[in-house]
Formats: structure tokens, sequence, C-alpha cells
């Protein structure tokens, strides 16, 4: 299986949290070897507001309640039903003035 990076015709760039395994020894390795094809763009420590994956994690957290489920399965049919009757809200977590820079 090819990688992101191998299948577009152009540099791919990511942003990404600081988490320690992006600033790895073999990380920074591998981004130096590929440095053509692939970017990675570290957000600032403890922003979770310029993190767009933030938004559709949050939504969820307020709405479906981990406690009123009865196991794991439960919890995540939970989860896809909330997020597949609200596309129109997925869609809109790009739109949020912070985050926009992630469909530009």
């Amino acid at each position: 299986m090819s990688s992101p990076a191998t299948q577009a015709h152009r540099k791919v760039h990511v942003v990404v949290d600081r988490h320690p395994v992006r600033r790895s020894k073999t990380v920074k390795r591998w981004l130096a070897e590929n440095t053509e094809r692939i970017e990675l763009h570290l957000m600032p420590g403890y922003s979770p507001e310029l993190n767009p994956d933030e938004l559709p994690n949050a939504d969820p957290k307020h709405h479906v309640h981990a406690a009123r489920t009865t196991s794991t399965d439960d919890l995540a049919r939970k989860t896809r039903r909330f997020l597949h009757r609200r596309p129109h809200i997925v869609s809109s977590y790009f739109h949020a003035r912070h985050v926009r820079y992630t469909i530009q």
C-alpha cells in the first residue's frame, strides 16, 4: 500500500500536533529523506482551538454520553448515528475562523 505522499502529484503538507512520536529521530530522518514529497507543520503546544480534530471530537463528547451506553460497540454506534445525522454540522467544523486554514 502506498502512502498519500507517494500518490499525490505534488508536495503534501500535513498539520499535526506536537506528539512526541512526530518529533522522534525516526520520523525526522524519514522526513529528511522525503522532503520533496511531504512536509509536517507542527502546531503550537497546548492549542486545541487550532486543531480541527478537536471540534468533531468535542461535539459528540458533549452530546453522546458514554455513561448511557451499554458497551464500546453501543458507544461507537451512537457516535456514528450522531455524526451521520448532522453532515452539515460536521462540514461546518472546518469553516470556523480559527481552523479555516484547513480548507484554503
